[in-house]
This record gives structure tokens, C-alpha cells and sequence, in this order.
């Protein structure tokens, strides 16, 4: 295990206070393993592990506790045995049907610190925002950044240079669990292959009750082509119809959005920055992990300015900034990034080979009149640097501290 720093940082504040700990992303994205990091932090701190309850709900042995009754009732008696606070975990949460309701329950009726994951990003839409309204603090856990592989994958290779990680980051993503198979070419394309048919089918499929999954099958197919360029529902209607399929809009819509709400795909709006209003249509979609779209679709080496793109959203989205796509006149920026009083602009390609390359990446900033720092990130090796726009290779930026 792997101390994932970064999360703990944000969630150690929030340790031994009554809000609940919500810890939401994709399967398998290492939310159970942040879990046992809090459960060491609390032992260390002389918490006795008599006074930890963990549940995790994809264990066959807890399923007879898969409703709120069933659930509230086992806890209580367990709790009434130990002195002092109780901390709860509840792993897959969204397997309990109504838990917002015993959840919020043990908030009120018990000395409990609570911890809960999930992969469904309507876990705190709806209902809970009604029970737990202001009582929960939420965080986004993702697959492994640039850093986080390095220090594993050192492990196995400690010879291998930065360049060579970066290639085998490249193809095989983030997935915590690859590191138990030594990050072997294979059978790491065989586990995330399971672990997108498990995605599909349970948190798509299963938890939206999708009739047509011919049709969901389709429609991520393309939007893993078209992962980082801008398209429309429309447009994708258009494509499917020459596949005879017929298609409304609407209902493409639907699907994508289920796929976002099991953090397969993230949505990335188009923002006017002469007009400061967001666009309402040709979003971009990334996925959130490119290990899985070189598993299931192929082609990121080459693809490899869109993955990228791809690997740098992911970096911003782990560092907590909000982020659109920028677009000025008849120019776009990549990433427009925001983070409180922060404001950041990214440019990514792959190599900035020719004099051409060069004067189209840094010059989508000609229009952009303000102070925030301008980064445009490529593969190539020397600084290029350039009126106030700062170049980097992508390596060195995944793994600077702070952008500034």
C-alpha cells in the first residue's frame, strides 16, 4: 500500500468530526485502500481496533445487511458493545437500498465518526442531499498519477529511467491493483478488461436497468475514439444512423451520462472566454483511466497527443481544479483551470516539431490578456519557452509540485 498523500492530506482534517466521509470514483480505483489508510492513522492516534466496524458490501457474507433495516439494527448491537466513539466503514455503499436513511440514523444516535465508499456519482444526488443536507464532505478518488505509478512501478524496475516509466505509464494506466502483477503486459490487459465489463455491467447496465446494451456497447466505443475531441449527441446520431441504428439525441445523452455517473468518462464543457459563458453543446469526454481504453479499444501510442490530453485533465482533476475547455475567436485552449483564486491555462501536444506546430500551440494565447501562468506541455526534451508561456515536458509537469 502506497500512502496515497495527496487524499490524505484533505481528509485528515475531517477525522473525528460528526460529518460523514463520502469517498467516491471508479471501481477499483483504490477507495477501499484509502479506507485501511484512515484505519491505520485512527490506530496510530490509540483509537483500539475494537472500535472500528468495517462492512464491505460486495462481500457475499454481508448480504443478508443489504437494506437500511437489516443494516441499522446489526449496528446497533455491535455498537452497544464498545466503549467510546464507534468509526463506521462502509465500503460499496450504494449496494444497501435507502442506507442515506440508517446512515444518517447513526449520525444521530451514536458517538460515531462515519466513512463511506461508492461508485456511482449519484450517490450524493437526490435523496442524500435531503437526509445529509450540509453533513457530508465529499472526496473524488482516482486511479494512480504519474508520481504515485513512478513510486510503485521502482519497485519492480529500480533501474528503469523516468522516460521508460513514462512509456509503460503510457499504455498501462493507473490502476492500483497492476502492480500486483508486476505491470506484466497480459495479464494487466486482461484485468482491465474485467474491470471495464464490471463497470458496464454493474454500474451502467445493472444500476440504470439499460434494455439496449448493443447500443450502450456502440456508444462508448466511440466515445473511447473520440476521447479529447469535441462531438455532439447529434453528430454521434448521425454516425450511428450510418450503422443502422436510429437514434434519438436525448437518449444518447442518457447513456453517456450514465457512464459519467460510474466515473468511466468525465464531461469537460467548452467555455467562451470573450463572452465568459460555458457552450452548450460539443463537449469533450476523457476517460478515467487510459490503461482501460488501451485494454478494451487499443491504439494510445497512436493516439497518443489525445491520451496526453487525457493524462494531463486527470493531473488537474486530482488537484482539485475545475476545468473547461477555453475558447477565443476561433481558437481553442485546451484546459482553462480554476481553483479558487487560481487560474491556470494548458496547452498539450505531443512534439512541437516544425516551426508551424510551434506558432499554432502558443499562439492560442495571442487574445488572452491577462496574468494567470500559460503552460503549453509536449514530449520534447528542450525548453521552448516563449513570451511569457511557460513549455514543459509533460513528465517534469506531472511532477512539479505547484503550477505557478
Amino acid at each position: 500500500m502506497i500512502k496515497r498523500e495527496m487524499y490524505m492530506r484533505r481528509i485528515r482534517p475531517f477525522i473525528g468530526l460528526d460529518l460523514i466521509k463520502v469517498m467516491t470514483g471508479i471501481r477499483r480505483c483504490g477507495k477501499s485502500v484509502m479506507l485501511e489508510l484512515i484505519k491505520q492513522e485512527l490506530l496510530q492516534s490509540g483509537v483500539s481496533p475494537s472500535q472500528l466496524i468495517s462492512i464491505n458490501f460486495e462481500d457475499m457474507r454481508y448480504s443478508h445487511l443489504q437494506t437500511a433495516k437489516a443494516l441499522h439494527d446489526e449496528i446497533l448491537q455491535r455498537a452497544s458493545a464498545i466503549d467510546g466513539k464507534v468509526y463506521l466503514f462502509f465500503d460499496e455503499i450504494q449496494e444497501v437500498k435507502d442506507w442515506e436513511k440508517c446512515v444518517n440514523s447513526f449520525r444521530v444516535a451514536l458517538d460515531c465518526d462515519i466513512y463511506i465508499t461508492g461508485s456511482n456519482a449519484k450517490l450524493l444526488s437526490g435523496e442524500l442531499a435531503t437526509y445529509l443536507g450540509g453533513r457530508y464532505v465529499e472526496f473524488v478518488i482516482y486511479p494512480f498519477s504519474f508520481a504515485e505509478f513512478i513510486e510503485l512501478y521502482q519497485l519492480i524496475a529500480p533501474e528503469e529511467s523516468i522516460q521508460k516509466i513514462f512509456q509503460k505509464y503510457l499504455l498501462t494506466g493507473g490502476m492500483p491493483y497492476l502492480s500486483n502483477l508486476g505491470y506484466a503486459d497480459e495479464p494487466s490487459k486482461l484485468y482491465l478488461n474485467d474491470l471495464f465489463n464490471s463497470v458496464q455491467l454493474k454500474d451502467i447496465v445493472k444500476r440504470n436497468k439499460v434494455r439496449d446494451v448493443d447500443l450502450l456497447e456502440r456508444i462508448i466505443a466511440y466515445v473511447l475514439a473520440n476521447i479529447g475531441n469535441t462531438f455532439s449527441a447529434s453528430s454521434l446520431a448521425k454516425f450511428l444512423k450510418s450503422e443502422q441504428r436510429t437514434v434519438a439525441p436525448e437518449t444518447i445523452l442518457n447513456y453517456i451520462k450514465y457512464c459519467c455517473d460510474a466515473y468511466l468518462f468525465y464531461q469537460v464543457k467548452r467555455e467562451d472566454l470573450q463572452g465568459k459563458q460555458i457552450l452548450t453543446s460539443n463537449e469533450k469526454y476523457y476517460i478515467a483511466d487510459h490503461g482501460i481504453r488501451e485494454a478494451v479499444y487499443g491504439g494510445n501510442a497512436r493516439d497518443i497527443n489525445l491520451i496526453l490530453e487525457n493524462i494531463v485533465f486527470l493531473e488537474l482533476l486530482r488537484r482539485g481544479y475545475q476545468v473547461t475547455v477555453g475558447k477565443i475567436r476561433d481558437k481553442e485552449i485546451d484546459f482553462v483551470c480554476h481553483k479558487r483564486s487560481e487560474k491556470l491555462y494548458i496547452q498539450v501536444a505531443y512534439l512541437l516539431a516544425s516551426p508551424e506546430t510551434i506558432a499554432r500551440e502558443f499562439g492560442v494565447y495571442d487574445h488572452i490578456q491577462d496574468n494567470f501562468p500559460k503552460y503549453v506541455v509536449s514530449l520534447d526534451e528542450f525548453d521552448m519557452s516563449q513570451n511569457g508561456i511557460k513549455h514543459l515536458n509533460i513528465r517534469d509537469f506531472l511532477l512539479m509540485e505547484k503550477w505557478d
